[in-house]
């Protein structure tokens, strides 16, 4: 397992919405420091060939929003995607005027977005929650509803061949509610770990204090029931705007943040569903830095991680606040790629930069493998020639 490149002049995004369909990935929203996160523009989409390493913007983005809002989804930051057959689905998210509530439907075939018509008991608007993908079923699980003011407490179910939402009945002891966890599926069972829940000390509406919990629940999608796992190993400490997937059965953690310690992480754990064990990873290469809020998107043997932020410590001398070792954040443009099994021939194109050896007797297509694997990235816009792209 090693990091095998990293490369700035990716898009520079922090709580982005990601998935893959292919060898593409689809990356959807976010926001920037000191963007406008409260004018309605539409959502832009960017597209990684993770063969190539290259980033495009998606022409789709160009078009104008309020002409073609009721297709369109504004951009937002805390939403989710989902993949169902050549189609990516959104739910959710808000920008900083707004939280939505509209499924929008993106076409990796035709280049284009709709917004198909749901029925049913369709939940609240929210931000923070996660969504994944069990047969032909979305599950939509905890985040913050601006409408109630409150983490959310039901557990939805979207049929997309039919587009009917429907509440979650679950039994068993159910998991403190929160936003800014993961959820991920893996042989029947919904498998939730983190996010950021809250208690109200001596019993009080006031003095709310965030919690972090390093649990792990899973909920059995045949019966409905939620489980609380006995988990053994180098068990994490309990983060949030952390990233989760997973890789041959495990589902494996990265990163996050956690407001109790103040403390970002950049440090990966391995957890296995039949032995309940949780394992600390020492990947070899470059890794990424310490953030939170980035992606984190698994496609055949290797991940690629882009986009977050972090913290960036300031002195007092350039801090405009005149506070020694000021915090502030950094957002990225960077992506790394973990490879899980890397080939000869890829640990061979690492090591001819490692150290600097000679590439002009190597042959073209070796060449061509270096240079996308070393040279930085510069988006490009991508304009299909026809509507079926």
């Amino acid at each position: 397992m090693r990091w095998i490149a990293s490369l700035e002049g990716g898009p520079k995004r922090v709580n982005h919405a990601a998935v893959s369909v292919g060898h593409k990935i689809y990356s959807f929203g976010g926001y920037c420091t000191g963007e406008n996160s409260r004018e309605f523009a539409s959502m832009d989409v960017h597209v990684l060939n993770t063969t190539t390493f290259r980033w495009t913007k998606h022409p789709v983005s160009d078009l104008p929003y309020f002409e073609n809002d009721d297709i369109l989804p504004f951009k937002r930051y805390g939403h989710t995607a989902v993949v169902y057959g050549n189609k990516i689905y959104i739910w959710g998210g808000r920008n900083d005027r707004a939280s939505c509530s509209i499924l929008f439907c993106f076409d990796t075939v035709r280049h284009c977005w709709t917004a198909p018509k749901t029925t049913g008991n369709i939940p609240l608007a929210r931000d923070g929650h996660t969504a994944c993908m069990w047969k032909n079923l979305m599950f939509v699980f905890g985040g913050y509803e601006e409408d109630s003011d409150s983490f959310a407490r039901s557990i939805y179910c979207l049929n997309l061949d039919k587009m009917t939402w429907s509440i979650v009945h679950t039994s068993g002891l159910e998991p403190a509610l929160r936003d800014f966890h993961t959820t991920v599926c893996m042989k029947d069972r919904m498998y939730l770990f983190g996010g950021r829940g809250t208690i109200f000390p001596n019993h009080t509406l006031t003095g709310a204090q965030e919690t972090y919990s390093n649990q792990v629940w899973y909920l059995d999608f045949k019966t409905f029931t939620w489980h609380v796992c006995m988990v053994t190993g180098d068990i994490p400490v309990g983060r949030r705007s952390h990233s989760a997937f997973v890789y041959n059965g495990k589902m494996y953690i990265f990163g996050g943040y956690n407001s109790v310690r103040d403390q970002h992480f950049n440090d990966m754990y391995e957890f296995d569903p039949d032995t309940n064990v949780w394992k600390k990873l020492k990947c070899k290469g470059k890794g990424p830095s310490e953030r939170r809020r980035q992606a984190c998107i698994p496609v055949g043997n290797r991940v690629f991680l882009f986009g977050g932020t972090s913290p960036q410590q300031q002195s007092k001398a350039d801090s405009n606040h005149g506070e020694e070792m000021d915090d502030i954040l950094m957002d990225h443009s960077d992506m790394y790629v973990l490879d899980f099994q890397p080939s000869l021939k890829t640990l061979c194109v690492t090591a001819v930069r490692k150290y600097k050896l000679d590439e002009s007797g190597l042959p073209n297509t070796v060449r061509l493998d270096i240079m996308n694997m070393f040279t930085p990235n510069k988006i490009t816009v991508n304009r299909p020639n026809n509507s079926a792209g």
